[in-house]
């Protein structure tokens, strides 16, 4: 068997919150770049970036066979984002963004691209993933020995998700 080449997760994935977008089929790169958008690759923890897909199924029973088929039903996807929180250290007027932004209520879009190094600038052709969210209430991770402070929110998924969309000029 033919070896097949593999891209590492670690440090080639890139998230950032975006005010606005126009078309999220089509995010410009001046959309992705605009002042309001907001770098949070960095805040967020190794597993704090976290998916999830269920698709229901619809039962198709027919009268003339003895199997019960299926076809693909409704789709329910949820995001959730754990980062690092600086509140009340001397971090905090620096260095505390994920939390500034992710205020509970406020609107974003999350643009995620995956395959990239985190720090190479976005670029027209780029592939991402665009997620129309309402940010949840703050749940504060328990401290525990040898970590950092933690948050975590559940962010609403408000309109379809747009996944590996190019950016456009």
């Amino acid at each position: 068997m033919a070896e097949i080449p593999s891209t590492p997760a670690d440090g080639n994935v890139a998230v950032w919150l975006v005010p606005a977008i126009a078309d999220t089929t089509a995010p410009k790169l001046t959309e992705l770049s605009a002042a309001g958008a907001v770098d949070i690759s960095c805040y967020l923890t190794s597993d704090g970036y976290t998916t999830s897909l269920d698709q229901q199924v619809i039962s198709d029973e027919r009268l003339c066979s003895t199997e019960t088929f299926e076809q693909p039903g409704r789709v329910s996807r949820t995001l959730s984002v754990t980062y690092i929180d600086n509140t009340n250290s001397p971090n905090e007027a620096t260095a505390n963004k994920a939390k500034d932004t992710l205020v509970p209520g406020s609107v974003h879009y999350v643009v995620v691209r995956r395959g990239k190094a985190f720090d190479t600038p976005l670029a027209v052709g780029d592939k991402v993933t665009v997620t129309p969210v309402k940010a949840g209430q703050y749940d504060d991770v328990a401290p525990e020995a040898n970590s950092v402070l933690k948050t975590t929110q559940k962010l609403f998924i408000t309109e379809r998700t747009q996944s590996d969309v190019a950016v456009a000029a």
